[in-house]
Formats: C-alpha cells, sequence, structure tokens
C-alpha cells in the first residue's frame, strides 16, 4: 500500500481510511484475539486500569487519566500509539496531516480541486500522529489551535483568507492522538476553546469561524484534587470525557520491585558485577509503600514510583563507591546503605512537619518501619533471637558501609548461630551478600528491640 504517491494511486490501491478511533478499536480487537500484550511495560494494571482503558478505546471515547504523580498515566497515553496503523497516508505539502479522500482544510480542498488524482500522499508513521502537550497558565489558543500569520498577510493575503491562518497542535495532530497533561491547569477560556474542539468542532480564531471536523482522540492527565475538589476545570469540558479513568501506586511489594528493576538506569559496570539480595530491594520499595501511609508526608501530592527507583539507583551507587574504595568486584548493597538515599527521597516528598530537625526523624522511622516489615517476612523472630542473647554476655560487633566484605566473616564467626541464620536467609557463598545479610540480620533484631545500636560516623556498633 506504501507505494502509492498520487492520490489516484491510492483509490486504484482500494485502501480505505478509517477514523483514527475506528482504526484503533479495529488494532486493540485483533491484539486481544491474537492475546498480545496491549501496554508493554505497565504493571499492576493488569486488572483495573488496563481493562477501563480497553473499553474506552472499544467504546471510541476520549479519556481522562487521574492520579497522583508517578503513577505511568504519561506512559499509558503513549502507548496508545502502538494501536495506530505503522503507515498511514495524508496528504503532501499541506500543513496538517489530512486524509487524502476528504480534506478538511482550506488548503488540502484547494489541492485536490488543482490537481485531483494527481496530488501527492505521503505516508505518516504512527510516532508522528502523536502530540503531546503540559498544560500551564500562559498557554494560549494561538498554542493549542491557531492564529492568523503575520508572514502570509504580508505575502498578501486577506485577513478573511482562510490561509492566513496558522494552525496550533491540535490541528496539527489531526489524524492522531493528542494529549494534555495536568488539564485543569489550563486557563478558563482556553478549556473553552478545547471544548469547542471536541464537541461542536468549530474553531474560532480572531474572528475566523472555521467548520475543522478534525479526526482526533483528545485524551488527558490530572491530578484527582484538582480536577474534582478545587473546580479548576469547567463543567461542559468534565462532561465531554467520556471514560475517567482512576489510576493507582502499586498495590504490592512485588509490583514496586518488578517497576524499580525495569526503570532503574542501566549503566555500564565495567569490571564491577552487580548482585542485589531480595530483602535489599524489598526494603527500598517498603520505604515508598510506608511514606505512602504515613500522617508526616503529605498524601495529596502523593509518593511516585520515581522515588523507589531513585532510592534504588542512589542505593547502588553507593555500593558500587564502596567496591571501587576497597578493591573489590561485587557490588552489593547493605542496610548501612540507606542513609545515602537520602538526597534522592528528599527530593520526591513533601513533609508535613515543618519544624527543623523533623524531616530526618521521619525518614529515620520509614526505614526502621520498611527494615522491620521486610525482617519479619524473611525470618522467624523465634529462631534469630537467641542470637541476641549472645550479646547480652559482652560480645559486641561493629559494621559500616566502608568496611570490605572479607571483614564481614570474622564477625559472623564471632556469633554462634549468625552463619546459620544467614544461610537460612540466602545460599549464595559471595562474602559480599553474606555480609549485606549478616546487616540485615543484625539491624532486624535491632527494630525488634533485642539489640541496642550505637553509631558514630560510618560505623555501628551493635551490642546487648
Amino acid at each position: 500500500m506504501t507505494e502509492a504517491r498520487t492520490l489516484g494511486a491510492l483509490r486504484a490501491s482500494g485502501y480505505k481510511v478509517l477514523p483514527v478511533r475506528e482504526e484503533m478499536r479495529r488494532n486493540l480487537i485483533s491484539k486481544l484475539k491474537s492475546e498480545q500484550d496491549v501496554f508493554p511495560g505497565i504493571i499492576g494494571y493488569q486488572d483495573s486500569v488496563i481493562p477501563q482503558m480497553q473499553n474506552a478505546i472499544l467504546s471510541g471515547q476520549d479519556i481522562i487519566l487521574l492520579g497522583e504523580r508517578g503513577q505511568a498515566k504519561s506512559r499509558l497515553i503513549r502507548s496508545l500509539v502502538s494501536l495506530l496503523d505503522e503507515y498511514t497516508p495524508v496528504l503532501d505539502n499541506v500543513e496538517i496531516p489530512e486524509d487524502p479522500f476528504a480534506p478538511i482544510s482550506a488548503q488540502g480542498r484547494k489541492l485536490l480541486d488543482e490537481m485531483g488524482d494527481e496530488a501527492p500522499i505521503r505516508w505518516m508513521h504512527r510516532d508522528e500522529r502523536y502530540g503531546e502537550k503540559l498544560a500551564t497558565p500562559d498557554i494560549t489558543i494561538a498554542d493549542l489551535i491557531g492564529e492568523i500569520d503575520p508572514i502570509k498577510i504580508a505575502e498578501g493575503r486577506y485577513l478573511a483568507d482562510e490561509e492566513a491562518l496558522h494552525f496550533g497542535l491540535i490541528p496539527h495532530t489531526n489524524r492522531g492522538i493528542f494529549a494534555i497533561n495536568e488539564l485543569p491547569d489550563l486557563a478558563e477560556r482556553i478549556q473553552v476553546g478545547l471544548l469547542n474542539v471536541m464537541e461542536e468542532r468549530d474553531v474560532q480564531i480572531r474572528g475566523h469561524k472555521i467548520r475543522l471536523d478534525l479526526d482526533i482522540l483528545i485524551v488527558a492527565t490530572a491530578n484527582p484534587e484538582d480536577y474534582t475538589n478545587r473546580g479548576r476545570i469547567i463543567t461542559p469540558l468534565k462532561d465531554r470525557y467520556g471514560s475517567q479513568i482512576r489510576t493507582h501506586y502499586p498495590e504490592s511489594i512485588l509490583e514496586e520491585v518488578t517497576i524499580m528493576e525495569q526503570e532503574q538506569r542501566q549503566l555500564n559496570l565495567g569490571e564491577y558485577r552487580e548482585e542485589v539480595p531480595s530483602f535489599m530491594s524489598q526494603i527500598i520499595a517498603e520505604i515508598t509503600q510506608q511514606a505512602r501511609k504515613s500522617p508526616d508526608i503529605n498524601q495529596r501530592s502523593g509518593v511516585s514510583v520515581r522515588a523507589s527507583v531513585a532510592n534504588y539507583e542512589a542505593l547502588l551507587a553507593n555500593a558500587l563507591r564502596r567496591a571501587i574504595a576497597t578493591g573489590e568486584q561485587d557490588v552489593v548493597p547493605r542496610i548501612s546503605d540507606l542513609p545515602f538515599i537520602m538526597p534522592s527521597l528528599q527530593g520526591k516528598i513533601e513533609f508535613e512537619a515543618m519544624e527543623d530537625g523533623q524531616e530526618d526523624k521521619i525518614m529515620n522511622k520509614l526505614f526502621n518501619n520498611a527494615i522491620k516489615s521486610v525482617f519479619d517476612r524473611f525470618t522467624d523472630l523465634s529462631e534469630v533471637e537467641t542470637l541476641s542473647l549472645q550479646f547480652a554476655d559482652g560480645i559486641h560487633v561493629t559494621t559500616g558501609e566502608s568496611m570490605p566484605s572479607s571483614e564481614y566473616e570474622q564477625l559472623i564467626a564471632r556469633v554462634d548461630g549468625l552463619d546459620h541464620a544467614i544461610k537460612q536467609i540466602t545460599p549464595s557463598t559471595n562474602p559480599a551478600v553474606r555480609a549485606s545479610t549478616a546487616e540485615f540480620i543484625l539491624e532486624g533484631l535491632h527494630n525488634n528491640q533485642l539489640l541496642n545500636k550505637d553509631r558514630v560516623g560510618g560505623r555501628i556498633t551493635y551490642r546487648g
């Protein structure tokens, strides 16, 4: 089909141009029948958001996604492009993408009148058929809809001439998908312009009343609080969105960990080997999940999954820094690396308490609660609490984020039963993994109030 370069050749091929919503609906049905993944890389929405998205597409409705930051709203919208045909024909040498058989602009109609079946066409890839704009208060009608082009006026066109107009982002996304992020941030008069595009199709530009029957799917995102409570969106526009879909954060630790591992920045480690014990991955995920429940953190702004990803990357970075400093090849994060994720976490959450010193206390509480929760999942406290009895007799051990892994073998040998407890959690004989597991057990005992802990600089001493 893509060999056709003129309208006549396209007509002779028997090609039929479907409206965008019909095209997406047909391709979705085909993917569902063949059991293809419609939204690859989207985790945790299989039984909630994704079925609603599919229903909205099958019904041909415009969509608005409501959710706090970091809930994959933009990724969901961008993945809709995969439901468009890989290539679609449009008129060439025309400002906006036009259905060759039924152009909607004066320029497109004029081209057909002058050239007929010789009118040139080009094949537009589906990636070109997606437009996106972050809503800000300074957006104008000219940005979204269009404006009189002073250059065209200078060339001799009259103000009343429709060809004197320069179209905005939405008309330039004709035959495709247009997304507006944070819809309530649009000024009300701009929302009215968007309302006309979605419903009446009448676009007014400086006195020009143009009937632009745009073939376009309008999707949007918004924070639920902005969309409902504050009344920052006009009711008629709200009424035009056929499907209002609520997104959410990962509901399980496993989903959060999977997203972290999928989204982390993959860097070339060269000679170093990265290995993350599962309890350390779960602790990072648990910190985020604990933050989403904490009364000390502003829940209206949410705690993004990006917090988990950034914390995970910071944890690995400190483990790599230690490996470089100690001359080891294994990059294995430990409990003692957790303080180094504070800079990444602080940038991702908003605290309710503003008193000096409260932020560090809140984050330490999150860390301790997360470690305790994961420790309780990985161990039976009744089996490891006997370790703490030895500390009552005066034994104490010291750990630290800068200590080489080899020094932990001496620590493990000093505490009867610690080696066995480590093997119950991990079968690995890697000294770096064993060191990490030893710290996890000692910190777990401390958080269950079975050991005391003293911190001096980067060293931690556990005692009875």
